[in-house]
């Protein structure tokens, strides 16, 4: 079985962009290239800062989509509580 990723990057407008994946490498790279979302092709260069591994696809997909549904602030405290150094990205949770 392949390894599914749910990713989070850190655009350079300080934006977050959420995404899955089966090969992080080529994805980030293709990002970078602007040939990734559209939404990251007017806000590169992007920067991986947190992944997820899991067994499947679909386990990858939902994970993304839960992390889509929440509001920036929410998104940072969920990266925050899993290691991410925010204020080394200029993240700042908003009060």
């Amino acid at each position: 079985m392949e390894t599914s990723y749910f990713y989070v990057l850190l655009c350079c407008d300080n934006s977050l962009y959420a995404g899955y994946t089966n090969n992080l490498d080529e994805r980030i790279k293709k990002h970078n290239s602007g040939k990734g979302a559209k939404y990251t092709r007017a806000r590169k260069p992007v920067q991986l800062i947190y992944y997820e591994e899991f067994e499947d696809k679909p386990l990858a997909l939902k994970k993304e989509a839960s992390f889509k549904k929440l509001n920036r602030n929410k998104k940072l405290l969920y990266l925050q509580e899993r290691g991410v150094e925010l204020c080394g990205h200029n993240l700042v949770l908003r009060e």
